[in-house]
Parts: structure tokens; sequence; C-alpha cells
């Protein structure tokens, strides 16, 4: 078991400081399986490999699907005119609201949180701009809508964070849809609360808008915009067809594909740069996570997990805690919450199924606390979307990620606490 905790803290020691998990995942792997008696060649090639391509197997086709979608919504201007309508409806001095709702909307609508962020970043801007709110609560809000209430809890979501446990537990992405929506709104009060706390206190201190050093031109979008009308069609095409019609999430994807090409038919000129980029994108996101799920791969062989998973599984309590727990510290270690709860389901998700069979609760509530609880701990300062976020915003984590840290790991974690209750009672 020390050799499991050493690994799992070099891992986040290193990924903290920026190295990527591509080559430091197989090496903190070696570590685990030297201290727990296995064959390093063997563990590597055997072990920790068929676990990477398992994954990778299983879930490319929806990675470079959900990424080429994004690219597509970005590049047509499709993701603007929502964030445009949103914002211009709420106006200057609700810009907190409106950043966050547009993050939202985009986010539940299956684009990529990484081409959220630069889709409403411009707009964000001209709202903070007009509202003469600090540049260094941006980054906060943008989070709260995009890696919270949207990523994990609202049921059908098509985000790969609530993707990844329909095949643990033989759910859809609708499930437990009382529990998701009570976490959602938990997170979506509270982490709106503290923003709106933050900005009064920033006002009382005459913090003020400053222009960013550097004003990049938006030259992602080619031509105008599309109508709102039309730019909404896409995204409802591929939540009405996971949920309603509940379609595979591959044809799902496809299908909002096919419609936004039509629709942007005028740009078919940019169609392959999109595309083109959005399956570039998907490796390296794919690449990542599989490194990850490939590390979690080799601790499960080692024989100190069969002692890790007993403490787990023996923790007080409903067995939704102790999955909560292994799905925060797995996404904490890997700074992501895909590559997270990839390790704690493939590690335990045949375990805590058996359990839901037998006594329960409902693999439906199981699902959903795995989806909330990737989002938690994934958020700390080594996160890629942290990352991208504190750059594209031109802030530091000095200044920005305190809040950062309130509304997507704080809060969420929090959120848990709700869902868990309303499953002891058996309401999903």
């Amino acid at each position: 078991m020390l050799g499991i905790f050493i690994g799992l803290i070099l891992l986040m020691v290193l990924a903290y400081r920026g190295w990527s998990i591509i080559w430091i995942a197989p090496i903190c792997a070696g570590v685990v399986a030297l201290t727990g008696g296995l064959d390093l060649l063997d563990a590597y090639t055997d072990t920790y490999m068929g676990g990477f391509v398992n994954f990778a197997k299983s879930w490319f086709p929806v990675f470079m699907l959900g990424a080429i979608f994004g690219k597509l919504m970005e590049y047509t201007g499709m993701a603007k005119s929502i964030a445009s309508g949103i914002i211009r409806v709420l106006g200057a001095k609700r810009a907190i609201m409106g950043v966050a709702l547009s993050c939202a909307v985009l986010a539940y609508g299956g684009v990529s949180v990484f081409v959220v962020v630069f889709a409403v970043y411009p707009l964000a801007l001209d709202m903070f701009r007009q509202a003469n709110l600090p540049r260094r609560l941006m980054p906060a809000t943008l989070a709260f809508g995009t890696l919270t209430f949207a990523m994990t809890a609202l049921p059908g979501t098509p985000q790969i964070q609530n993707l990844i446990p329909t095949d643990y537990y033989n759910t859809t992405a609708a499930a437990a849809p009382i529990m998701g929506l009570v976490a959602a709104a938990f997170m979506a009060v509270t982490g709106y609360v503290y923003l709106k706390w933050r900005e009064n206190k920033m006002r009382a201190n005459e913090e003020v808008f400053t222009e960013p050093k550097e004003k990049e031109e938006d030259n992602r979008v080619f031509g105008d915009p599309p109508p709102i009308y039309l730019a909404v069609l896409p995204l409802l095409t591929v939540i009405i067809a996971l949920n309603i019609v509940q379609l595979d999430i591959i044809v799902s994807l496809l299908l909002g594909i096919i419609l936004n090409l039509l629709i942007s038919i005028t740009k078919v000129k940019m169609f392959v740069k999109a595309m083109n980029e959005g399956a570039s994108g998907s490796v390296l996101a794919i690449i990542n996570t599989s490194a990850a799920v490939g590390f979690g791969t080799v601790v499960q062989s080692v024989p100190g997990f069969a002692r890790l998973s007993e403490a787990l599984l023996s923790a007080p309590g409903s067995p939704l805690i102790s999955q909560a727990i292994a799905a925060n510290v797995l996404a904490g270690a890997t700074g992501s919450a895909s590559g997270g709860l990839g390790i704690a389901l493939e590690a335990l998700g045949d375990t805590y199924y058996q359990i839901a069979q037998s006594v329960g609760p409902s693999p439906e509530a199981f699902h959903r606390v795995a989806s909330l609880a990737s989002g938690g701990l994934d958020s700390l300062p080594h996160n890629g979307a942290i990352l991208t976020l504190l750059i594209v915003t031109g802030m530091t984590h000095k200044q920005s990620y305190k809040d950062i840290a309130v509304v997507s790991v704080i809060i969420p974690i929090l959120s848990v606490i709700p869902a868990i209750m309303l499953a002891t009672f058996g309401i999903y």
C-alpha cells in the first residue's frame, strides 16, 4: 500500500509541476510495480498498456466526435451566437450570471470545456468591461459555468465525465435525475452567491476592470455567426437524441455534426480545418486520460490494492461514500476528472455494481455519485482546464485560483452530500 501512495503522490507532484502525464504516468506506475513485487517490463508492456489500450478502444470515438463537434460550433460561430444571445438578454449588470449561463449551455450541449473557454472569453471580457468588474474574477466565473453542474450533475449531459459510468453500471446519461438536479441546484446557487459576494467585496475595495496587456483578434470564426435559433439546433439534437430517443452517444454526436454542417454549408471552406483541429485535439485528450487509466490498472494489479480496496469498501456508511472518496482522490492525483474516474471505476466499478445489484443503492445512484465526485479535486492547480483558463484570461494562480477553488473544488465536493442523502432514502 505504501508504494501505491508513493506512486500517487509522485504523479500528483510531477503533474503539478507541469510534467506531462503521458510519460510520467508509466514512470509512476513503475514505482507502484516495483514496490508491489511485479516484474517491471511485464507491468508496463502487459498491465499498463492493457489498461491504456482498452480505455482508448472504448472511448476514442466519443472523444474524437465530441472534439470535432465542439470545433465546428466554434468555427461556424454557433457557440458565439448562443453566448452572445444569453448575455444580450441578461445585460451587463448581470455579467457573472450571463457568462456562467453561456458556459453552462454550451457545456450541457456537449461542447468541450476547453472550447467553451475560448468561445465565451471574448464575450466575458466585454461583459466584465461594461460591468467594470476586475478581470481576476473572470477565471472563477468561467470555471463555475463550465466545470461544475453542467459537466457532472445535470442529467443527460453528454460530457465524458457523465458518460464513463454508463459503461460500468449499465445506466444512461440521465441516470438518477433527482439526485443530479438537486446537486446541480446546490452548485448553481451556492456558486453564484459566492461569486456575487466576491463581486460586492471587490467593488467595496474599489477594484475595477483593467484591459488585458495583449488584445488578440479572434480569427476562429469565419463570417458572421448564425442567428441563435439556428445555432442551438445542433446542441438540442445531441441532447434529444441521447436522452429522449436514447440513441448511442456516437450516433447522437454524428447527428449534431451533420446538422451543423448543413446549417453552415455556406462556410464549407473551413469545415476541413475545424474537423482536423478537433480530431488532432482529441488524440492528446484521449492519450492523457488513457495514460491515467493505465496507471490505475497497474495499481489495481499489485497485492496492496486489495487492502486499499478493502479499506475503501469498509468505510462507515453508504458505499457511495467510499466511491466518492476514491473518485475524488484519484481525480486530484491525475488532475483529470475523466482520468481519475476511469481509474476508480476500472478498479472498483465491478465491485460497486455487484453491491448495487445485491444490497443497493441502485446502479443509477452509483453512476450519479461517481460523476459528481469526479468534478471535485480534479480542479486542483495542475488541472489542464484550469491552466487553460488562466492562460486565456491572462491571470495567475495567485490572482485567481482562490476563487476557482471555491466554485470548482469545495462546492462540487459538498454537492455530493445531498445526493448521497437522497440515495439513502431511495430517491434517485
